[in-house]
């Protein structure tokens, strides 16, 4: 086995005032059974279209028979990963993962792939999610002596199937009984010495995919979107269903409902924010669903303005959908810098105070002399909304209208996104007018939740959308609401 990758410290030096003004997703998982390819090119392949879950760490384990390759660090796939690691990490099979964390802090030993050892050898797990009975099920753990070496669910996860394993389960009944004792949301790819597992929890929160590699029927793969499949040439087979575990050997792939009584609640911000717009879901690109939200919100909330633009990029299909519909020129009056990411170099107070321009640039040349609507998808806590707002303005704008094709996000997730407690999110303590006035615009509006809704096209009821409502799938333990539902003695679950 190579050794584990790391930087000097295994702290990864976040500045908190320059995160994004978004919710964080947890992960991106990979997987991909393929004897006979370069499976660990691919799987790196397959994180490097899944890096937006992600920018954290980084980590792949690859299987030849019973032998484990791990590698995993901090940072980008593409900074963690070389061609000279990536020739060292021979193999059949390979799990893959890109973090950012929600359970457990920012280190390298947190950092997944999560390797534990069994009487079958060892097993391999990448996790997209959040459990919410970390507490009872690590008590649980400790009590049978796990020796557990990290603060992730994840980890717990791979240790109550090998413990399962241990007490004489093979790897399918030892990871539907381990499935059994978590809580919460789960989109798992785990590898072991006889074959890949997926498996989805019973609401099927984060998504995962199933796609197969042209050649040979027992070539497959699995990712968190589409787009995972779409870099490595394969072609998207189907969902992992809610409830599901999909089991990938030599004999091909077999499908097992380890959940009786599944309930279809995938995360309503997967399709507004989170997946690329590239990845399918529901037979279609979520572009188009994109463009839908906007083309609702211009109906629900007109306004006269001379252009419609987008805050890059994950507002550019509303506003075109927003433009389409209102008959308002759409344009470009943000130029993203797509290079921008974590850096180990603080910026100067004085480049602070100087706003967005390190990530987003007006054109003063479009926007002097208009009426603007700028469209994004979300506000969180309002800190960049209003940085955009002020340098639309100091490009010349002469009126600034917001319009955002999601509802106020007023509680907090529990199921794998990063979000703030409830008193940091802006819609949960000001109004409409108030978060308005705050941010600087001439009118802002938000999509309602039925037009949110309706926009899929889909059943209703199939979506969690807990973070605009209030109203949780998943039962939440007491103490785990109050650590952010501080503003609300009680929150049905």
């Amino acid at each position: 086995m190579i050794p584990n990758h790391s930087f000097s410290s295994d702290e990864y030096p976040v500045n908190c005032q320059d995160r994004p003004d978004k919710p964080e997703e947890a992960c991106g998982v990979f997987g991909i059974y393929a004897p006979g390819e370069d499976v660990t090119k691919l799987t790196y392949f397959g994180l490097y279209a899944l890096q937006h879950r992600g920018q954290e760490s980084a980590g792949i384990a690859t299987f030849q028979g019973k032998e484990v390759n791990l590698y995993k660090g901090m940072g980008l796939v593409s900074h963690v990963f070389n061609e000279s690691i990536l020739s060292q990490m021979p193999g059949d099979m390979a799990v893959g993962h890109t973090r950012y964390s929600t359970t457990g802090s920012s280190k390298v030993v947190n950092a997944q792939p999560a390797v534990v050892e069994t009487r079958l050898g060892k097993l391999a797990l990448a996790h997209n999610g959040n459990l919410v009975n970390t507490t009872t099920l690590r008590e649980e753990l400790l009590k049978r002596d796990c020796n557990l070496l990290t603060t992730t669910d994840s980890e717990m996860i791979a240790f109550a199937i090998a413990e399962q394993v241990n007490e004489g389960q093979d790897w399918l009944e030892g990871a539907i009984r381990a499935f059994h004792q978590c809580q919460g949301a789960f989109s798992l790819v785990i590898g072991t010495p006889a074959g890949l597992m997926g498996a989805r929890d019973p609401n099927g929160i984060r998504p995962l995919v199933i796609g197969i590699l042209e050649g040979s029927p027992q070539r497959y793969v699995l990712a968190s979107e589409t787009c995972g499949l779409d870099i490595i040439g394969a072609e998207y087979l189907r969902d992992v269903e809610p409830g599901e575990l999909v089991w990938i050997t030599d004999d091909g792939l077999a499908s097992f409902h380890w959940s009786k009584e599944p309930q279809r609640k995938l995360c309503i911000f997967e399709m507004i924010y989170f997946a690329r717009p590239d990845s399918v879901v529901h037979d279609e690109t979520l572009y188009s669903y994109r463009m839908r939200l906007g083309r609702q919100l211009a109906a629900d909330s007109p306004i006269d303005a001379d252009i419609v633009i987008g805050v890059p990029d994950s507002g550019i299909p509303a506003a075109i959908g927003f433009s389409q519909a209102s008959g308002i020129t759409y344009a470009e009056g943000l130029i993203k810098n797509r290079y921008v990411g974590r850096t180990f170099i603080q910026p100067t107070q004085a480049m602070r105070e100087s706003g967005i321009k390190m990530k987003l640039n007006p054109l003063k040349d479009v926007l002097a002399g208009k009426r603007v609507i700028i469209i994004d998808d979300s506000i969180v806590r309002g800190t960049t909304s209003r940085k955009i707002v002020k340098a639309l303005r100091d490009a010349g704008a002469t009126e600034v209208h917001m319009r955002i094709s999601s509802p106020p996000v007023t509680h907090p997730c529990f199921y794998g996104i990063d979000t703030d407690t409830q008193d940091q999110l802006i819609a949960a303590t000001k109004s409409v007018e108030e978060i308005g006035q705050l941010i600087g615009v001439d009118t802002l509006a938000y999509l309602s939740i039925e037009g949110m809704l309706k926009s899929t096209g889909e059943d209703t009821n199939n979506f969690c959308s807990a973070c605009f409502n209030g109203d949780y799938p998943i039962a939440i333990p007491e103490t785990v609401k109050r650590s952010k539902l501080i503003l609300e003695k009680a929150v049905p679950a």
